[in-house]
């Protein structure tokens, strides 16, 4: 979205101010009237309490955050669509494993950087994108995520509830939802994870992003390890210590990491993401561990 397009926002109900008030640089937008008590704002802002999304630019980068702590999500504004951060990147090494999808569930949107980038580099992807907070949502339009596309559904829903009701069936299932606290609760129990199996086609690929400290990771990977009979792999992001744990729904009796490495050979080319890292991540990854 060009600069000059985020000035009629103000008059749709969001709140213009500068980010230096918050010892940030840049500009802050809230999703508030133009009459909002600022000061009670920048308060709740400055605690952590909040309460709502809010989004932050510096004229390069346009960031989703709960919370000043950290960032959730972020855009470069000349290249809306590329992946600028690290463990998104290596969440794309489903491609390694299922080169040509023809539907993506993404649980959690945030500011839409997994849903659009597989919307602009797999032009015969469906993709349905599972968000339950209707403010992150209302974001979409600053983070240029696209609406009304038949190939991109934007679903307004609990993703435990949706997994476990829809009929839908998925080759990759991509879970990246957080709150300002790391993974969000509804995410980390093994029935969740057994629905997200039992969606998954034949030769489906969950991919699980995992931010906290290790002991977040274990209890996940205990869930998801039996959800889906130990076919698991492990890896560590070394930017900002996220870890990805890819879940497979049809046994392997170990990789062919000869075709893998030539397929990642063509994706790099395909899509200008380091594939034949990924493979070695992974092939260093604690692999198809069964946990009892």
């Amino acid at each position: 979205m060009p600069d000059s397009m985020m000035e009629p926002l103000a008059s749709r109900g969001w709140l213009k101010l500068p980010a230096s008030l918050l010892d940030e640089s840049g500009t802050l937008w809230l999703h508030e009237r133009a009459d909002a008590p600022i000061s009670d704002l920048l308060e709740l802002l400055r605690k952590g309490e909040y309460g709502k999304p809010f989004m932050i630019e510096d004229g390069g980068l346009r960031r989703l955050h709960f919370s000043l702590d950290y960032v959730q999500s972020e855009m470069r504004i000349d290249d809306p669509c590329a992946l600028t951060f690290a463990y998104t990147r290596k969440m794309m090494a489903f491609l390694l494993f299922v080169p040509r999808p023809k539907h993506i569930i993404s649980v959690g949107l945030g500011g839409g950087s997994l849903a659009k980038f597989c919307h602009r580099a797999l032009p015969k992807v469906r993709i349905t994108a599972i968000e339950i907070d209707e403010q992150v949502i209302a974001l979409s339009e600053l983070f240029e995520i696209p609406r009304d596309d038949p190939r991109l559904n934007i679903v307004h829903a609990d993703a435990a509830e949706y997994l476990e009701n829809t009929t839908e069936r998925a080759d990759v299932i991509l879970i990246d939802g957080c709150d300002k606290f790391g993974v969000a609760p509804a995410l980390g129990s093994e029935a969740f994870y057994r629905n997200a199996a039992a969606r998954l086609s034949r030769k489906g690929v969950m991919v699980m992003n995992i931010i906290g400290h290790g002991i977040v990771l274990e209890q996940h990977l205990r869930c998801i390890a039996s959800a889906f009979s130990g076919r698991v792999m492990v890896i560590k992001v070394s930017e900002g210590g996220n870890r990805l744990i890819f879940a497979f729904k049809e046994m392997m009796y170990g990789p062919d990491w000869t075709a893998i490495n030539q397929q990642a050979k063509v994706l790099k080319q395909q899509h200008d993401l380091d594939f034949p890292r990924f493979v070695r991540k992974l092939r260093a990854s604690r692999q198809f561990q069964a946990f009892g």
